[in-house]
Order: structure tokens, then C-alpha cells, then sequence
């Protein structure tokens, strides 16, 4: 049995000098997971043609700003720059983010904006849209509840690169240490 122990614990010791493991798989499983989602999130907010990046799609407000558009009779212009300004800045975040993720460049500050938009886009889907029904709860036997169960683990997953950095294999490591 003490072999065995031993044999464990010189395992566990390998892979917590391997710091460079975690974060580089979380970037990998972001990428794989989740950077195509928000990319494809953002394509539908985007306006058309090539000014689209500065003038976002009617389904851009509806998805942000859902009953705001609808009391507006879906009419853009009568809605505040305010309004403007979080639908751009929530798309331009749906295109950033994930892409500084994954090439690995200002990785912490991008994931700590991940898990931002994380929260609003569930507090939106929750109060704006009214997906009560797909909230779901914690600590039940059901894990496919739309929101918080996969959004929980989406958290987690950025967690990691807010706490431990992009990893070895990234454009930050091209950058000169802090002194």
C-alpha cells in the first residue's frame, strides 16, 4: 500500500510543477468549445456589408436590448447612444475576447472581459428574454439547464487564464518579463 501512496504522490508531484499544462489546455478547450460560438454570435449582430462593424443589426438590439427595441417598434434610431454603444461594444467583446484567448495576448484581461460578458449575456437572456424556464439550478441531478450549468463551466474555464496566464504557447511569451 505505501508503494502504491508513494507512486500517487509522485504523480500528483509531476503535474503540479507542470504549470504549463493548464492554461494551455484551457485555451485549447476554448478554442475548441467556445471561440466559434462567439464568433458566430457576433456575425449576427453585425450590420450589413462592410460599415456593419459600426452600424449593428436590428437582431443586434433585439438580442441585447430586447424589450428596449420592441417598445421602440424595432426602430433603431429611436433608441439612445447609449444603446449604440453597448451593442458595439458587446460585439466588437463577441470578435476580441475569444480571439486574444486563444492566440494567447493580454490573455488575463481578456478573460476577466469573458467572464463579464458571461454574466450579462445570462442576466440579458434571464431578465431581458425571460428564460426562466432554461436557468436551471445548481446542486440538482440535471446538468442541461441553458444557462447556469454551461455557463458555470464556461466561468471556470476562463478562471483558469485570469489565475494562471496564457501558458507557454502563446504571443505573450514573446514579450520581455516584467521586471
Amino acid at each position: 500500500m505505501t508503494a502504491l501512496i508513494s507512486a500517487y504522490a509522485a504523480i500528483a508531484t509531476r503535474l503540479e510543477r507542470a504549470d504549463w499544462l493548464l492554461p494551455t489546455l484551457a485555451r485549447l478547450v476554448f478554442a475548441g468549445v467556445l471561440m466559434f460560438y462567439f464568433l458566430n454570435s457576433g456575425m449576427t449582430k453585425l450590420g450589413d456589408g462592410i460599415a456593419g462593424i459600426w452600424t449593428p443589426s436590428v437582431g443586434a438590439y433585439a438580442q441585447i436590448f430586447p424589450k428596449a427595441i420592441e417598445a421602440a417598434g424595432y426602430d433603431t434610431s429611436a433608441l439612445s447612444l447609449f444603446h449604440t454603444l453597448v451593442v458595439l461594444g458587446g460585439t466588437w467583446a463577441e470578435f476580441i475576447l475569444p480571439v486574444l484567448i486563444v492566440i494567447g495576448l493580454l490573455t488575463r484581461l481578456a478573460a476577466l472581459g469573458m467572464i463579464g460578458f458571461v454574466v450579462v449575456q445570462s442576466l440579458t437572456d434571464i431578465y431581458g428574454h425571460g428564460a426562466t424556464d432554461a436557468l436551471g439550478a445548481w446542486f440538482d441531478r440535471f446538468s442541461d439547464a441553458l444557462i447556469l450549468d454551461p455557463r458555470a463551466m464556461w466561468v471556470m474555464l476562463v478562471l483558469i487564464l485570469v489565475f494562471k496566464g496564457a501558458g507557454p504557447l502563446s504571443v505573450e511569451r514573446a514579450f520581455p518579463p516584467a521586471p
